[in-house]
C-alpha cells in the first residue's frame, strides 16, 4: 500500500503562481513579462496532480 502525501503546499504554490500571472497579464506595463512565471504555474500543477 503506498502512502499518500500530503499536496496542499503545492496547490498553494500553483495558486500563487496563477495569481502572478493573472497579475501580470492584467498590467499593462508588466504584460510582456507573463512568461517568466509560467515554469513555476506549470511546475507546481505537476506536482499538485502529482505527474512528477
Amino acid at each position: 500500500m503506498e502512502k499518500t502525501k500530503s499536496k496542499g503546499k503545492y496547490y498553494l504554490l500553483f495558486l500563487f503562481w496563477l495569481a502572478v500571472i493573472i497579475f501580470l497579464l492584467a498590467t499593462p506595463d508588466f504584460r510582456q513579462w507573463f512568461w517568466l512565471a509560467l515554469p513555476g504555474t506549470c511546475t507546481y500543477l505537476a506536482y499538485s496532480l502529482d505527474l512528477i
